[in-house]
Protein backbone atom coordinates (compact mmCIF):
# COMPACT_ATOMS: atom_id res chain seq x y z
CA UNK A 1 0.00 0.00 0.00
CA UNK A 2 2.27 2.07 -0.61
CA UNK A 3 1.28 5.72 -1.24
CA UNK A 4 2.02 7.35 -4.73
CA UNK A 5 0.79 9.69 -7.00
CA UNK A 6 -1.67 7.46 -8.86
CA UNK A 7 -3.10 7.26 -5.43
CA UNK A 8 -3.95 10.47 -5.05
CA UNK A 9 -5.71 10.32 -8.54
CA UNK A 10 -7.41 7.55 -7.69
CA UNK A 11 -8.84 8.78 -4.52
CA UNK A 12 -9.18 12.86 -5.86
CA UNK A 13 -11.37 10.91 -8.72
CA UNK A 14 -13.49 8.96 -5.49
CA UNK A 15 -15.61 10.10 -2.98
CA UNK A 16 -14.05 12.48 -0.62
CA UNK A 17 -15.69 12.84 3.14
CA UNK A 18 -16.75 16.06 3.78
CA UNK A 19 -13.79 18.12 6.02
CA UNK A 20 -14.39 19.05 9.53
CA UNK A 21 -12.26 21.98 10.44
CA UNK A 22 -10.24 21.78 13.44
CA UNK A 23 -12.56 22.28 16.76
CA UNK A 24 -11.43 25.74 18.97
CA UNK A 25 -9.80 25.53 22.28
CA UNK A 26 -11.85 25.92 24.75
CA UNK A 27 -10.59 28.08 28.28
CA UNK A 28 -11.02 26.40 31.27
CA UNK A 29 -9.77 26.95 34.66
CA UNK A 30 -10.40 30.90 35.20
CA UNK A 31 -9.70 31.27 31.60
CA UNK A 32 -6.25 28.79 30.93
CA UNK A 33 -6.26 26.68 27.43
CA UNK A 34 -4.87 22.92 28.90
CA UNK A 35 -2.81 22.19 25.81
CA UNK A 36 -2.11 18.21 26.50
CA UNK A 37 1.22 16.86 24.29
CA UNK A 38 1.22 12.88 24.19
CA UNK A 39 1.22 9.98 22.03
CA UNK A 40 -2.18 8.84 20.00
CA UNK A 41 -3.10 6.83 17.25
CA UNK A 42 -4.86 8.17 13.96
CA UNK A 43 -5.31 6.51 10.39
CA UNK A 44 -3.76 9.13 7.98
CA UNK A 45 -4.40 7.16 4.63
CA UNK A 46 -7.72 5.69 3.33
CA UNK A 47 -8.93 2.20 2.83
CA UNK A 48 -8.00 0.33 5.91
CA UNK A 49 -4.36 1.51 6.07
CA UNK A 50 -2.47 0.74 9.68
CA UNK A 51 -3.08 3.55 12.09
CA UNK A 52 -0.01 5.81 12.14
CA UNK A 53 1.69 6.62 15.89
CA UNK A 54 1.49 10.02 16.06
CA UNK A 55 2.18 12.72 18.70
CA UNK A 56 -0.74 15.03 19.27
CA UNK A 57 -2.42 18.01 20.51
CA UNK A 58 -5.40 17.00 22.99
CA UNK A 59 -5.23 13.50 20.97
CA UNK A 60 -5.45 15.65 17.78
CA UNK A 61 -3.55 16.64 14.77
CA UNK A 62 -3.93 19.49 14.14
CA UNK A 63 -4.42 20.43 17.71
CA UNK A 64 -7.41 22.54 18.47
CA UNK A 65 -7.88 25.93 16.74
CA UNK A 66 -6.94 28.95 19.45
CA UNK A 67 -9.10 31.42 18.50
CA UNK A 68 -9.10 34.87 19.94
CA UNK A 69 -8.91 38.50 19.36
CA UNK A 70 -6.66 41.23 18.81
CA UNK A 71 -5.51 42.52 21.68
CA UNK A 72 -6.35 39.31 23.79
CA UNK A 73 -4.29 38.18 26.66
CA UNK A 74 -3.97 34.16 25.93
CA UNK A 75 -3.28 31.88 28.56
CA UNK A 76 -1.67 28.26 27.76
CA UNK A 77 -1.23 25.92 29.87
CA UNK A 78 0.68 22.73 28.05
CA UNK A 79 1.43 19.59 29.80
CA UNK A 80 3.88 17.23 28.04
CA UNK A 81 2.93 13.38 28.20
CA UNK A 82 5.72 12.82 26.02
CA UNK A 83 8.51 10.83 26.37
CA UNK A 84 10.94 13.39 25.69
CA UNK A 85 11.23 16.79 26.83
CA UNK A 86 9.15 19.93 24.51
CA UNK A 87 7.75 23.40 24.03
CA UNK A 88 5.61 25.54 22.27
CA UNK A 89 6.21 28.04 19.96
CA UNK A 90 3.40 30.53 19.07
CA UNK A 91 4.88 31.01 15.09
CA UNK A 92 4.26 34.49 14.02
CA UNK A 93 3.19 36.43 17.33
CA UNK A 94 4.92 39.50 17.91
CA UNK A 95 5.10 38.22 21.71
CA UNK A 96 7.47 38.57 24.81
CA UNK A 97 10.40 37.03 24.57
CA UNK A 98 10.26 34.73 27.72
CA UNK A 99 6.71 33.32 25.99
CA UNK A 100 8.57 32.37 22.57
CA UNK A 101 9.03 28.66 23.17
CA UNK A 102 12.51 28.20 21.82
CA UNK A 103 13.95 25.53 23.74
CA UNK A 104 17.76 25.93 24.53
CA UNK A 105 17.10 29.79 24.25
CA UNK A 106 13.98 31.50 25.72
CA UNK A 107 13.23 28.79 27.96
CA UNK A 108 14.08 25.13 29.10
CA UNK A 109 12.19 22.20 27.16
CA UNK A 110 9.35 21.12 29.70
CA UNK A 111 10.45 17.63 30.92
CA UNK A 112 8.10 14.39 30.58
CA UNK A 113 5.53 14.99 33.15
CA UNK A 114 5.61 18.40 33.97
CA UNK A 115 3.83 21.74 33.24
CA UNK A 116 4.74 25.11 31.32
CA UNK A 117 2.39 28.04 31.19
CA UNK A 118 2.40 30.35 28.61
CA UNK A 119 0.72 34.17 29.21
CA UNK A 120 1.11 36.87 26.15
CA UNK A 121 -1.21 39.14 24.33
CA UNK A 122 -1.87 38.91 20.60
CA UNK A 123 -0.85 42.35 19.36
CA UNK A 124 -2.40 41.44 15.56
CA UNK A 125 -5.00 40.01 13.37
CA UNK A 126 -4.18 37.14 11.33
CA UNK A 127 -3.73 33.51 10.75
CA UNK A 128 -0.64 32.35 12.80
CA UNK A 129 0.29 28.44 14.44
CA UNK A 130 1.68 27.09 17.05
CA UNK A 131 4.17 24.35 16.91
CA UNK A 132 6.82 21.93 18.96
CA UNK A 133 9.75 23.81 19.11
CA UNK A 134 12.10 21.27 20.55
CA UNK A 135 13.50 18.48 18.38
CA UNK A 136 11.13 20.56 15.70
CA UNK A 137 12.09 17.92 13.09
CA UNK A 138 10.55 15.09 14.55
CA UNK A 139 7.78 16.50 16.88
CA UNK A 140 6.31 18.63 14.23
CA UNK A 141 6.34 15.86 11.34
CA UNK A 142 4.64 13.46 14.24
CA UNK A 143 1.57 16.23 14.57
CA UNK A 144 2.78 18.70 17.03
CA UNK A 145 1.10 21.39 15.79
CA UNK A 146 -2.40 23.46 15.62
CA UNK A 147 -3.68 26.57 14.08
CA UNK A 148 -3.38 29.90 16.27
CA UNK A 149 -6.19 32.37 14.73
CA UNK A 150 -6.72 36.13 15.76
CA UNK A 151 -9.86 37.65 14.84
CA UNK A 152 -9.85 41.41 14.12
CA UNK A 153 -11.66 43.62 17.07
CA UNK A 154 -14.81 43.48 14.92
CA UNK A 155 -14.25 40.07 13.09
CA UNK A 156 -14.11 40.41 8.77
CA UNK A 157 -15.89 37.47 8.17
CA UNK A 158 -18.28 35.23 10.37
CA UNK A 159 -17.33 31.72 11.45
CA UNK A 160 -19.47 30.02 8.58
CA UNK A 161 -17.54 31.60 6.02
CA UNK A 162 -14.05 32.14 7.79
CA UNK A 163 -12.43 28.44 7.01
CA UNK A 164 -8.71 27.26 8.76
CA UNK A 165 -6.72 24.53 6.32
CA UNK A 166 -3.52 23.37 7.89
CA UNK A 167 -1.57 21.30 5.10
CA UNK A 168 0.71 18.70 5.97
CA UNK A 169 2.70 16.22 4.03
CA UNK A 170 2.96 12.93 5.60
CA UNK A 171 5.33 10.06 4.23
CA UNK A 172 3.90 6.66 4.88
CA UNK A 173 5.44 2.96 4.73
CA UNK A 174 3.99 0.41 2.79
CA UNK A 175 1.20 -0.31 5.05
CA UNK A 176 -0.29 3.39 5.16
CA UNK A 177 1.21 4.26 8.69
CA UNK A 178 3.68 6.87 9.19
CA UNK A 179 7.23 5.76 9.04
CA UNK A 180 9.06 5.75 12.09
CA UNK A 181 12.17 4.25 11.11
CA UNK A 182 13.24 7.43 8.57
CA UNK A 183 13.34 9.94 11.32
CA UNK A 184 16.68 11.52 11.74
CA UNK A 185 17.97 10.41 8.31
CA UNK A 186 21.13 12.13 7.17
CA UNK A 187 20.25 12.06 3.62
CA UNK A 188 17.30 14.44 4.42
CA UNK A 189 19.13 16.39 6.72
CA UNK A 190 21.73 17.18 4.09
CA UNK A 191 19.30 17.45 1.06
CA UNK A 192 16.17 19.20 0.81
CA UNK A 193 14.94 18.04 4.19
CA UNK A 194 11.73 15.18 5.10
CA UNK A 195 9.17 14.76 2.35
CA UNK A 196 6.09 13.21 2.42
CA UNK A 197 4.51 11.19 0.09
CA UNK A 198 0.85 11.69 0.97
CA UNK A 199 -1.36 14.83 1.93
CA UNK A 200 -4.00 15.87 4.55
CA UNK A 201 -5.71 19.09 5.36
CA UNK A 202 -6.55 19.69 8.74
CA UNK A 203 -5.88 15.80 9.31
CA UNK A 204 -8.36 14.47 6.70
CA UNK A 205 -7.26 12.47 2.90
CA UNK A 206 -8.68 14.70 0.48
CA UNK A 207 -11.53 16.61 2.40
CA UNK A 208 -14.34 17.72 0.43
CA UNK A 209 -16.13 21.23 1.78
CA UNK A 210 -19.60 22.77 1.14
CA UNK A 211 -19.48 26.33 0.12
CA UNK A 212 -22.37 28.81 -0.89
CA UNK A 213 -22.26 30.56 -4.25
CA UNK A 214 -21.82 34.39 -4.96
CA UNK A 215 -21.03 34.52 -0.60
CA UNK A 216 -17.79 35.75 0.34
CA UNK A 217 -15.16 33.24 2.06
CA UNK A 218 -11.72 33.45 3.53
CA UNK A 219 -9.84 30.53 3.24
CA UNK A 220 -6.50 30.54 5.77
CA UNK A 221 -3.87 28.16 4.42
CA UNK A 222 -1.24 27.08 7.26
CA UNK A 223 1.85 24.91 5.48
CA UNK A 224 2.38 22.69 8.46
CA UNK A 225 4.92 20.65 6.58
CA UNK A 226 8.52 19.80 7.63
CA UNK A 227 10.25 20.98 4.42
CA UNK A 228 7.78 20.55 1.22
CA UNK A 229 7.31 23.78 -0.86
CA UNK A 230 3.62 23.45 -2.01
CA UNK A 231 2.99 25.07 -6.06
CA UNK A 232 -0.30 26.75 -6.10
CA UNK A 233 -2.28 28.41 -8.41
CA UNK A 234 -5.12 30.70 -6.62
CA UNK A 235 -5.98 32.36 -9.78
CA UNK A 236 -7.46 28.60 -11.30
CA UNK A 237 -10.25 29.02 -8.95
CA UNK A 238 -10.68 33.12 -8.95
CA UNK A 239 -9.01 33.76 -5.47
CA UNK A 240 -7.77 36.92 -4.29
CA UNK A 241 -4.77 36.60 -1.67
CA UNK A 242 -6.27 39.07 1.50
CA UNK A 243 -2.73 38.36 3.66
CA UNK A 244 0.84 36.83 3.74
CA UNK A 245 1.97 35.29 6.60
CA UNK A 246 -0.75 36.87 8.88
CA UNK A 247 -0.28 40.33 7.75
CA UNK A 248 -2.90 41.80 5.36
CA UNK A 249 -2.95 43.74 1.87
CA UNK A 250 -4.45 47.31 1.46
CA UNK A 251 -7.08 44.83 -0.45
CA UNK A 252 -7.55 41.89 -2.19
CA UNK A 253 -4.78 40.70 -5.10
CA UNK A 254 -4.80 38.70 -7.76
CA UNK A 255 -1.91 36.92 -8.39
CA UNK A 256 -0.47 37.78 -12.39
CA UNK A 257 1.53 34.67 -12.02
CA UNK A 258 2.00 31.08 -11.61
CA UNK A 259 2.77 28.82 -9.49
CA UNK A 260 2.38 30.99 -6.34
CA UNK A 261 4.85 29.32 -3.70
CA UNK A 262 3.75 28.42 0.19
CA UNK A 263 6.85 27.01 1.86
CA UNK A 264 7.21 25.18 5.20
CA UNK A 265 5.75 28.11 7.86
CA UNK A 266 3.99 30.24 5.63
CA UNK A 267 0.26 31.11 5.65
CA UNK A 268 -1.74 33.20 3.16
CA UNK A 269 -5.59 34.14 3.58
CA UNK A 270 -7.38 33.75 0.21
CA UNK A 271 -10.56 35.57 -0.57
CA UNK A 272 -13.02 33.27 -2.67
CA UNK A 273 -16.43 33.81 -3.97
CA UNK A 274 -17.08 30.90 -5.25
CA UNK A 275 -19.92 30.25 -8.70
CA UNK A 276 -18.88 26.84 -9.09
CA UNK A 277 -16.82 23.52 -7.59
CA UNK A 278 -13.36 24.11 -7.59
CA UNK A 279 -10.47 22.51 -5.95
CA UNK A 280 -7.40 23.38 -4.36
CA UNK A 281 -4.40 21.71 -5.98
CA UNK A 282 -0.83 20.79 -6.34
CA UNK A 283 0.35 21.95 -9.32
CA UNK A 284 4.32 21.04 -9.34
CA UNK A 285 3.76 17.37 -11.50
CA UNK A 286 2.79 16.60 -14.65
CA UNK A 287 -0.76 17.12 -14.17
CA UNK A 288 -2.62 18.99 -11.23
CA UNK A 289 -3.55 17.17 -7.97
CA UNK A 290 -6.57 18.11 -6.41
CA UNK A 291 -5.50 17.26 -2.51
CA UNK A 292 -9.45 19.63 -1.40
CA UNK A 293 -11.83 20.12 -2.55
CA UNK A 294 -15.38 22.46 -2.60
CA UNK A 295 -18.48 21.63 -3.39
CA UNK A 296 -20.55 24.71 -3.80
CA UNK A 297 -24.45 24.65 -3.22
CA UNK A 298 -27.17 27.56 -3.99
CA UNK A 299 -26.46 30.90 -2.03
CA UNK A 300 -27.56 34.03 -1.31
CA UNK A 301 -25.73 34.78 -5.51
CA UNK A 302 -25.30 38.67 -4.36
CA UNK A 303 -22.96 40.87 -5.04
CA UNK A 304 -21.50 41.06 -1.28
CA UNK A 305 -19.19 43.79 -0.16
CA UNK A 306 -15.95 42.50 0.32
CA UNK A 307 -14.33 43.70 3.72
CA UNK A 308 -11.53 44.84 3.97
CA UNK A 309 -8.51 43.95 6.66
CA UNK A 310 -6.87 46.58 8.54
CA UNK A 311 -3.67 46.68 8.51
CA UNK A 312 -1.39 45.68 11.84
CA UNK A 313 0.45 48.35 13.77
CA UNK A 314 4.24 47.19 12.58
CA UNK A 315 6.78 49.88 12.32
CA UNK A 316 8.19 50.89 9.03
CA UNK A 317 11.81 50.20 8.46
CA UNK A 318 14.05 53.31 8.06
CA UNK A 319 16.49 52.37 5.03
CA UNK A 320 18.60 55.46 5.28
CA UNK A 321 19.38 54.70 9.03
CA UNK A 322 19.64 50.45 9.00
CA UNK A 323 22.43 48.41 10.24
CA UNK A 324 23.14 45.72 7.30
CA UNK A 325 23.71 42.25 8.76
CA UNK A 326 25.12 39.46 5.96
CA UNK A 327 24.25 35.90 6.50
CA UNK A 328 26.18 33.43 4.15
CA UNK A 329 24.31 30.22 3.69
CA UNK A 330 26.63 26.96 2.82
CA UNK A 331 26.78 23.45 3.21
CA UNK A 332 24.46 20.41 2.38
CA UNK A 333 24.84 17.96 -0.66
CA UNK A 334 25.98 18.90 -3.68
CA UNK A 335 27.11 22.38 -2.03
CA UNK A 336 31.08 21.91 -2.26
CA UNK A 337 33.09 21.77 0.63
CA UNK A 338 32.19 24.34 3.51
CA UNK A 339 34.11 24.94 6.38
CA UNK A 340 31.79 24.21 9.46
CA UNK A 341 31.83 24.89 13.34
CA UNK A 342 30.29 23.60 15.47
CA UNK A 343 30.45 24.16 19.58
CA UNK A 344 33.91 25.73 18.68
CA UNK A 345 35.29 23.17 16.45
CA UNK A 346 36.05 22.65 13.44
CA UNK A 347 34.07 19.95 11.73
CA UNK A 348 36.06 17.37 9.79
CA UNK A 349 35.57 13.51 8.24
CA UNK A 350 33.55 11.45 10.01
CA UNK A 351 32.49 14.09 12.41
CA UNK A 352 30.02 15.32 9.90
CA UNK A 353 28.42 12.06 10.27
CA UNK A 354 28.38 11.86 14.19
CA UNK A 355 27.22 15.45 14.63
CA UNK A 356 24.51 15.39 11.84
CA UNK A 357 25.85 19.04 11.21
CA UNK A 358 26.09 19.69 7.57
CA UNK A 359 24.99 23.19 7.19
CA UNK A 360 26.74 26.57 8.52
CA UNK A 361 25.64 29.90 8.76
CA UNK A 362 28.54 32.01 8.40
CA UNK A 363 30.88 29.65 8.48
CA UNK A 364 28.87 28.26 12.18
CA UNK A 365 26.75 25.19 12.61
CA UNK A 366 23.40 25.66 15.11
CA UNK A 367 23.77 28.12 17.93
CA UNK A 368 26.55 30.54 18.38
CA UNK A 369 27.61 32.00 21.62
CA UNK A 370 27.66 35.28 20.23
CA UNK A 371 24.50 36.47 18.47
CA UNK A 372 24.68 36.87 15.01
CA UNK A 373 24.30 40.77 15.70
CA UNK A 374 22.87 43.01 18.30
CA UNK A 375 20.52 45.79 17.78
CA UNK A 376 19.48 48.98 19.35
CA UNK A 377 15.36 49.06 20.41
CA UNK A 378 13.90 50.85 17.89
CA UNK A 379 16.85 50.37 14.88
CA UNK A 380 16.08 49.54 11.95
CA UNK A 381 17.73 45.93 10.36
CA UNK A 382 18.65 44.82 6.96
CA UNK A 383 19.57 40.84 6.83
CA UNK A 384 21.49 39.89 3.19
CA UNK A 385 21.04 36.44 3.31
CA UNK A 386 23.50 34.88 0.53
CA UNK A 387 22.04 31.32 -0.22
CA UNK A 388 25.02 29.66 -1.53
CA UNK A 389 24.06 26.21 -1.52
CA UNK A 390 22.09 23.79 -4.15
CA UNK A 391 18.51 24.13 -2.02
CA UNK A 392 15.71 26.10 -0.94
CA UNK A 393 15.85 27.51 2.00
CA UNK A 394 12.52 28.90 4.70
CA UNK A 395 14.39 31.65 6.66
CA UNK A 396 11.77 32.53 9.84
CA UNK A 397 12.68 35.49 11.97
CA UNK A 398 10.93 34.97 15.41
CA UNK A 399 9.48 37.97 17.31
CA UNK A 400 9.15 40.47 13.99
CA UNK A 401 7.67 40.88 10.61
CA UNK A 402 9.68 42.29 7.82
CA UNK A 403 9.84 43.47 4.61
CA UNK A 404 11.64 41.97 1.65
CA UNK A 405 13.42 44.84 -0.23
CA UNK A 406 15.80 43.29 -2.70
CA UNK A 407 16.05 40.07 -4.48
CA UNK A 408 19.01 39.06 -6.23
CA UNK A 409 20.11 42.82 -6.61
CA UNK A 410 16.77 43.96 -7.94
CA UNK A 411 14.21 45.59 -5.93
CA UNK A 412 11.17 43.54 -4.36
CA UNK A 413 8.27 44.41 -7.06
CA UNK A 414 5.34 42.75 -5.09
CA UNK A 415 4.45 45.59 -2.94
CA UNK A 416 6.97 44.55 -0.10
CA UNK A 417 4.36 42.68 2.19
CA UNK A 418 4.94 41.98 5.84
CA UNK A 419 6.01 38.52 6.15
CA UNK A 420 7.41 35.83 9.07
CA UNK A 421 9.44 33.56 6.64
CA UNK A 422 11.01 33.93 3.22
CA UNK A 423 11.36 31.43 0.63
CA UNK A 424 15.23 31.94 -0.95
CA UNK A 425 16.50 29.75 -3.76
CA UNK A 426 19.88 28.67 -4.86
CA UNK A 427 22.29 31.23 -5.22
CA UNK A 428 19.72 33.91 -4.72
CA UNK A 429 20.48 36.99 -2.57
CA UNK A 430 17.47 38.22 -0.43
CA UNK A 431 17.07 41.37 1.36
CA UNK A 432 14.83 41.55 4.54
CA UNK A 433 14.44 45.10 6.44
CA UNK A 434 12.84 45.31 9.93
CA UNK A 435 12.82 47.63 12.79
CA UNK A 436 13.80 45.74 16.12
CA UNK A 437 11.56 47.03 18.52
CA UNK A 438 11.00 43.48 20.41
CA UNK A 439 13.57 43.11 23.14
CA UNK A 440 14.87 39.87 24.05
CA UNK A 441 16.93 36.53 22.51
CA UNK A 442 15.66 35.99 19.01
CA UNK A 443 16.17 32.83 16.91
CA UNK A 444 16.73 33.37 12.65
CA UNK A 445 16.65 29.70 11.45
CA UNK A 446 15.85 27.83 8.21
CA UNK A 447 12.05 25.95 8.93
CA UNK A 448 13.04 23.26 6.71
CA UNK A 449 13.33 21.65 10.09
CA UNK A 450 16.14 18.79 8.89
CA UNK A 451 18.03 21.89 7.83
CA UNK A 452 18.07 23.86 11.16
CA UNK A 453 18.79 20.49 13.00
CA UNK A 454 21.23 19.93 10.94
CA UNK A 455 23.39 23.52 11.51
CA UNK A 456 20.62 26.06 10.01
CA UNK A 457 20.19 28.10 13.41
CA UNK A 458 21.31 31.25 15.04
CA UNK A 459 20.04 34.18 16.82
CA UNK A 460 19.83 37.83 17.42
CA UNK A 461 19.45 40.15 20.56
CA UNK A 462 17.82 43.55 20.88
CA UNK A 463 18.63 45.47 23.56
CA UNK A 464 15.55 46.15 25.97
CA UNK A 465 16.15 50.06 26.05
Amino acid sequence: MNPDRRDFLRWTLGAAAFATFPPYAAAQDAGVIQLTAGPSEHTLYPEGAAPSSLWTYNGMSPGPEIRVAKGDRVRVRLTNNLEEPTSVHWHGIRIDNAMDGVAGLTQEPVPPGESFDYDFVVPDAGTFWYHAHNKSWNQVARGLYGPLIVDEAEPAFDRDHDLTLVIDDWRLGNDGALDLASFGSLMDWSHGGRMGNWLTVNGRSLPASKLKAGEAYRLRLICAANARVFELDPARFGAKVLAYDGQPLPEPVTLDYSPFLLGPAQRVDLLVVPQEDFALEEISGNEPFAFASFKVEKGSGGDEAVPRLAANAIPEPDLSNAQTVRLEMTGGAMGGFAEIVYKGRRLQGEDFQSTGQVWAFNGVANLADEPLFRARRGETVVIETVNDTAWVHAMHTHGHHFRIVERSGATADDGRPWRDTFLIGPQQTTKIAFVADNPGKWLLHCHMLEHAAAGMNTWFEVADS
